[in-house]
């Protein structure tokens, strides 16, 4: 791969919402992965005393954050397959696969993941109860998202 197409693909990956690229062509392979912003800035080393305000202002978050991730969800946790977006139903006049308190079965679909103008049904992947959606309808989901807890 020349030069020119390497610099092309690392300006689309930066400029871009996807965090990784792999491409194989008959002349070998080439991974891009972008940073985590988040990470990165994490990491900066910090050369000089910082004011008492964008001090507290981090700590603020992360305080805010403990209590939030402090309470433990019991139950099964059924996960997003795929990147794309969540629904409740088939379409929008349509009832809910799947409501908190219902029943399901292993291999009932629960909910739908639009994913490139293709609609997946997501199966339950254990019978039990729902007991919570963490997701709301229309929602953009991630690969390992949460989307049921079934007990």
């Amino acid at each position: 791969m020349d030069l020119r197409k390497l610099k092309t693909l690392i300006d689309l990956v930066s400029e871009s919402n996807i965090s990784e690229l792999e491409i194989t062509e008959a002349d070998g392979k080439v991974r891009i992965v972008k940073a985590d912003p988040a990470a990165a800035v994490a990491m900066q080393p910090v050369y000089a005393p910082a004011p008492a305000a964008p001090v507290a202002a981090p700590a603020q978050p992360a305080a805010a954050a403990a209590p939030a991730a402090a309470p433990v969800e019991t139950g099964h946790v059924v996960k997003s397959p795929m990147v794309g977006t969540f629904y409740r139903a088939s379409s929008p006049n349509a009832k809910a696969f799947a409501d908190v308190g219902q029943q399901v079965k292993e291999g009932e679909p629960i909910c739908i993941i639009e994913a490139m103008k293709i609609m997946n049904e997501i199966e339950a992947d254990k019978s039990g109860t729902i007991t919570k959606i963490m997701c709301e309808n229309g929602q953009a989901v991630e690969f390992g998202q949460p989307l049921f807890i079934i007990e």
